[in-house]
């Protein structure tokens, strides 16, 4: 008996093997440094300091590299398009499954969303009188049509790129992390050259609510190292090294995120920060005395926006995919283009609900941020407790890559994960210091509102285990050859 889970025969419903190790690494690394750093670093500043704002990152990022191992060790086991939703499957049962791929799929369809507004307030920046043509105001804000139109063409630009194949992707996903690490690089020597430390008082802001202001945010910033393991049906590299991408991915944007909060506070005054516009950009302009860096520093906001915009369009496909593929949404979202071997139809519906974020203005940004992260941390949750349940239940299975070794110590990081997601979900509810106000809790609770229209269709009477894909399969099989066989009469 093999302890591997059987791909579906066939190029009909097969996805096509064309990332290597490169592209798998821009993928997860571009998917995690969005446009966050460019537009949110000044409140992160203003909420709890540069040292505070510091301290929340690397314990954020220790917490998703913790979860990250979980994922490196299941993703090098079951190097399937997908990911959580095979883990969960094999763990726990098709409906924890669903549950899980519904949550993690929220988040990356409020981050393609989030992308789809940050685009045109980035643009706005560079080309002040973008706004015409004035549709409604929501919030305070006035939406203007030509502003919308920039993200709505844009989400359709690239819902194409992503449906004429992955390895297109890969492409575009390599060259422009490539130019995104280049404004990096810009970024930090003008710190070095042009910054001044004394900027970067005060060190900490409103003690620990800032410090817990900036932590709530950090699912929201990180999603996207787990892109690698959606994509692992499509990689050509050996499962080992997909989990060690996983791990790889979360210290670069750990590393990122640090050098931006200490680049920007060292540009000018907290005092000062507060009134700029965009804060990192103003902060550019400041290290080098020009307005023209200011501006290609937003030209790195936007080759953040697209990385992050295409890497998690792709993992949300995947998983819709992935879902399909196995009876829990309609067969609709699991056909395969022709052609170009993608999910096609998971696309055209995760790019158009993209497509209408931008008619809902600015204020969009913050709802869809804190509206998204409380499904991410679902979804790392039963990803945690399914390492767990697979350690305790399969000692055997064929693991590549074993975090931990043979010993205790993958039970420890495992339950560490678990602990740690469970405390940063606590942080969202009502009565924390970073509770989430009306709007965030709308946008969830309607993502699963949706959720539950499938849930009750999710195959039943599945044990979990090995064969627990193969059983789902045959209850698929079985209802397609029933609904062919009423077609015939």
């Amino acid at each position: 008996m093999t302890t591997d889970f059987k791909p579906q025969s066939g190029p009909a419903n097969t996805l096509a093997k064309t990332l290597g190790n490169r592209d798998a690494l821009a993928l997860g690394f571009g998917a995690m440094i969005g446009f966050g750093w460019v537009v949110l670093t000044g409140g992160w500043l203003s909420s709890a300091g540069t040292m505070g704002a510091i301290l929340a990152m690397l314990t954020g990022g220790v917490i998703m590299a913790i979860v990250g191992l979980t994922y490196a060790e299941l993703t090098s086991s079951m190097p399937k398009a997908g990911g959580e939703h095979n883990f969960i499957l094999r763990a726990l049962g098709p409906r924890p499954s669903f549950i899980g791929s519904w949550a993690i799929t929220g988040g990356y369809v409020t981050i393609v969303a989030f992308e789809a507004v940050a685009l045109p307030r980035t643009i706005e920046y560079i080309v002040p009188g973008l706004s015409r043509i004035p549709l409604w105001t929501i919030a305070g804000y006035e939406v203007h049509l030509t502003w919308a139109l920039v993200g709505v063409v844009a989400g359709a630009l690239i819902t194409l790129i992503n449906i004429l194949g992955v390895k297109q992707a890969g492409i575009v996903q390599t060259f422009t992390v490539i130019f995104l690490l280049l404004i990096g690089a810009l970024l930090l020597f003008g710190s070095v050259t042009g910054g001044n430390t004394e900027n970067m008082f005060p060190m900490f802001n409103n003690g620990v609510s800032g410090y817990f202001a900036v932590l709530m945010v950090v699912p929201f910033l990180f999603i996207g190292f787990d892109v690698i393991p959606q994509s692992a049906e499509e990689v050509n590299i050996p499962p080992r090294q997909v989990g060690r991408l996983v791990v790889i991915a979360v210290v670069l944007a750990t590393i990122w995120y640090v050098m931006v909060v200490l680049t920007t506070a060292s540009a000018m005054p907290a005092s000062e920060l507060v009134k700029t516009d965009i804060a990192t950009a103003d902060a550019m302009g400041a290290l080098f005395g020009s307005d023209i860096m200011a501006k290609i520093l937003i030209a790195g906001g936007i080759a953040g926006i697209l990385t992050s915009w295409n890497s998690l369009l792709l993992g949300a496909s995947r998983l819709v995919f992935s879902l399909a593929r196995s009876g829990m949404l309609p067969a609709w979202f699991g056909a395969l283009h022709p052609k170009f071997r993608t999910p096609h139809n998971a696309l055209l519906f995760i790019g158009g609900i993209s497509m209408l974020a931008p008619f809902f203005g600015v204020e969009m940004l913050g709802w869809l941020v804190d509206g998204g992260a409380p499904s991410i941390i679902i979804a790392y949750f039963l990803v945690a407790v399914t390492f767990l349940v697979l350690r305790k239940r399969e000692p055997q299975m064929d693991r590549p890559l074993r975090i931990g070794g043979k010993g205790k110590g993958g039970i420890i990081i495992g339950i560490a994960a678990t602990v740690l997601t469970l405390a940063l979900f606590s942080l969202y509810m009502p009565g924390m210091p970073a509770s989430l106000s009306w709007q965030p809790w709308l946008i969830f609770f309607v993502w699963w509102g949706m959720g539950a229209v499938f849930f009750f269709k999710v195959p039943g009477g599945i044990k979990a285990g090995i064969d627990a894909e193969e059983q789902v399969m045959e209850i698929v099989n079985a209802r397609k050859a029933k609904s062919k066989s009423r077609s015939r009469k």
